[in-house]
């Protein structure tokens, strides 16, 4: 392997991963420049580049039949496209002042250098194990890459007994629930908070609990799981917390994960408070002209807050590469930041949260004012109308909406999106009860819920300035 940069006036970019923004970051620099202009080496450790991580509980399910069907692009693809993509090649030290990387092929153990021109780190998130005795038996999966959705299927496939345990409440333990429901498994989710779904506040979070016992979940909260125990045969068959035990023929852990940064800490590049790298606003490394980061290894700026957020999500990680794949292939953009946006489902419950939670608006020291409100997805005639939940925080005085969470059946998640924009727009609660939203019998009720909550807040801010 080359230990110089590119041949002759070709300049040579790394990139480190090969998924989301490690190769959206790849695919824009080769529209940008050419194969004379610029070579683009991506090392990826795993068999696969291009998926689709948030599609795997859906692929668990069944609702995606086969796992091809989420893969953007296969490697093949790339490197028609003039990437020189090496998979089961894992980067193991980031030598900046050397401008180089070392990689060792994951099967051979066989390592080299190659040298950079430009880098770009897209080595996304890793799962949280805990430490625990047990954590790392037979039958006990995490759910973050192709590989993991195929070593659990097989499990499930060949184990004879039908009884799981998910640990943790986020989106993955909640998602990864309802898929263990569809294979036909009895399901315990064990939650070390109050309720399920942190990101949402608790009143909120309460909605989805009791939504999920009503598929027949089993959902055990404020339970810190202490060790996964084994039988005989080395395979876990329960998890036990301080006061209970719960039989498991499949464990799955849904804690979340963390920025997968390892690497930019050995080569002392500069990390957030929550582990995840620093860039500026085209997503150049801080302090460093030619490294970029993006996707899930680097925090981001909550545009709501003004403070830097860490938020693994699919949808910045491709914003994050084009944004470096433009920069790096010599154009300009930027990456302003987020509001913070998510949307899931269990079953038919959709979940939705945007802005700030109540505890997110105390720790920044903003004062607000909150508003929850019942309505429906449609006019209360049409056929199909169902209940929706909306709770919305605005900032005490001003009224600039501060957040919104929404939980409902069919036609709810989406809502979030209307404040989504309003967020970005930095618009007020009164002035999201002018917008001109559509309006239809079969769509909404004339008020959209979002506005009856709008109008609400802004009754409370009003109130607010007179006190």
């Amino acid at each position: 392997m080359s230990m110089s940069g590119g041949q002759g006036g070709t300049e040579r970019l790394v990139v480190i991963g090969g998924d989301a923004a490690g190769m959206s970051a790849a695919s824009q620099a080769r529209r940008l420049k050419g194969p004379g202009e610029l070579e683009i080496v991506a090392f990826e450790r795993g068999h696969f580049t291009s998926f689709s991580a948030c599609g795997i509980p859906y692929w668990v399910g069944g609702d995606v039949p086969e796992r091809d069907d989420l893969i953007a692009r296969t490697p093949e693809e790339h490197r028609a496209r003039g990437i020189d993509l090496r998979l089961r090649t894992e980067v193991t030290e980031i030598d900046v002042p050397g401008q180089r990387v070392r990689a060792r092929d994951v099967d051979s153990g066989a390592e080299s250098w190659t040298s950079y021109d430009k880098l770009v780190i897209a080595t996304g998130a890793r799962p949280v194990r805990p430490d625990l005795p047990g954590a790392d038996a037979a039958g006990v999966h995490g759910v973050q890459t192709l590989d993991d959705g195929q070593a659990l299927l097989e499990t499930l496939a060949h184990t004879r007994g039908r009884r799981a345990v998910v640990v943790g409440a986020g989106y993955i333990g909640v998602e990864m629930a309802e898929a263990l429901i569809n294979r036909g498994f009895e399901v315990t989710v064990v939650n070390r908070g109050k309720e399920p779904m942190s990101t949402l506040d608790a009143d909120m979070g309460r909605l989805v609990h009791r939504a999920m016992e009503g598929l027949g979940i089993t959902m055990v909260n404020d339970a810190e799981v202490t060790k996964i125990l084994t039988g005989d045969d080395g395979r876990a068959r329960a998890v036990a917390t301080e006061d209970a035990e719960y039989p498991a023929d499949v464990v799955v852990l849904g804690i979340g994960v963390r920025p997968e940064t390892a690497l930019a800490r050995a080569a002392g590049l500069p990390l957030g408070a929550h582990g995840g790298l620093l860039t500026d606003l085209a997503m150049r490394v801080r302090g460093h002209g030619n490294i970029w980061a993006g996707g899930d290894c680097v925090e981001v700026l909550n545009l709501v807050s003004g403070q830097d957020q860490y938020v693994p999500l699919g949808t910045h990680a491709n914003k994050h590469g084009q944004v470096i794949g433009s920069n790096v292939g010599g154009g300009y953009a930027t990456f302003p930041g987020v509001v913070g946006t998510a949307v899931s489902k269990v079953c038919d419950l959709e979940i939705a949260r945007t802005g700030l939670r109540e505890k997110d608006a105390g720790r920044v020291g903003l004062r607000y004012e909150t508003v929850t409100i019942e309505s429906t997805s449609r006019a209360g005639y049409y056929p199909g109308a169902s209940p929706m939940t909306v709770k919305m925080l605005a900032e005490h005085r001003t009224g600039r909406l501060l957040g919104v969470q929404i939980v409902g059946r069919e036609g709810a998640a989406k809502r979030v999106d209307i404040a989504a924009v309003a967020l970005t727009a930095r618009l007020t609660v009164e002035q999201m009860t002018a917008l001109d939203l559509g309006y239809a019998p079969p769509f909404s009720p004339v008020w959209d819920p979002v506005l009856v909550a709008a109008r609400k807040a802004t009754a409370k801010v009003r109130a607010s300035r007179a006190s």
